[in-house]
């Protein structure tokens, strides 16, 4: 029989979550555009793609671009842009403010971490390491881990499953209408950040608790816990 945490597993987006990723991601595009021979993709426009894998990213971006490619061409340029984007993962990527804190003081409460994004596993794993918090999660998966992604609800489950909670007793923590989609998919409550790559404000999307700064997390956790129990 599994044996489960008393504390639910705090589930965990990556992009735009618990990292300012998109000047390295931007800069990614940036870079295959200017190889192709076209300007820059505005980073006010380039920032509302960032949060649904490289892939998707790319297409969108090319789209948003005016730059028609066929499959082949997309695929040789999805590979260029793994490559440069993984020599440059955290150049200029900085954990948000109070996120290291967060995460310490929820480790040493006792809760499960985990991380569910749609970076392909290998980025996820290598920018966690540069930021020096990879050992803080029980799990890190990537869009790439399992046939599922994000907001299919089994990206999630499976994650919560790799890191040895209970997929019945969790909380994601996300940015974005993908991770509220994915959370509300697999009934699990679900906490936004008000300052990560939505490009519509977060309480309009109504997740059970929104923050503004990561020292209120913990807070933010008590709250939907309390409404789990009753009181």
């Amino acid at each position: 029989m599994k044996t489960y945490s008393a504390f639910p597993t705090i589930v965990f987006d990556l992009d735009g979550t618990l990292a300012d990723t998109a000047p390295d991601i931007v800069s990614t595009l940036n870079v295959i555009l200017k190889s192709m021979g076209h300007p820059p993709l505005p980073y006010h426009e380039a920032i509302n793609l960032v949060g649904s894998g490289a892939r998707a990213l790319l297409t969108e971006g090319l789209k948003a671009a005016q730059v028609e490619t066929d499959a082949q061409q997309l695929e040789k340029l999805y590979l260029q842009f793994l490559t440069y984007y993984e020599a440059h993962i955290a150049d200029e990527t900085n954990l948000y403010p109070g996120a290291m804190s967060a995460l310490e003081h929820l480790r040493n409460i006792g809760f499960p971490l985990a991380i569910c994004t749609n970076k392909i596993e290998r980025h996820a794993k290598l920018l966690l390491e540069k930021l020096g918090i990879a050992d803080f999660f029980g799990a890190i998966c990537g869009r790439d881990s399992f046939p599922y992604f994000k907001p299919d609800s089994r990206h999630l489950a499976m994650t919560i499953e790799q890191c040895g909670g209970d997929i019945n007793h969790a909380i994601m923590v996300g940015d974005s209408i993908t991770d509220i989609n994915t959370a509300k998919n697999a009934n699990l409550p679900v906490i936004a950040v008000s300052f990560g790559y939505s490009d519509t404000p977060v309480h309009q999307l109504n997740p059970d608790q929104v923050i503004e700064h990561y020292d209120n997390l913990f807070a933010a956790v008590e709250i939907i816990l309390s409404a789990l129990r009753g009181f």
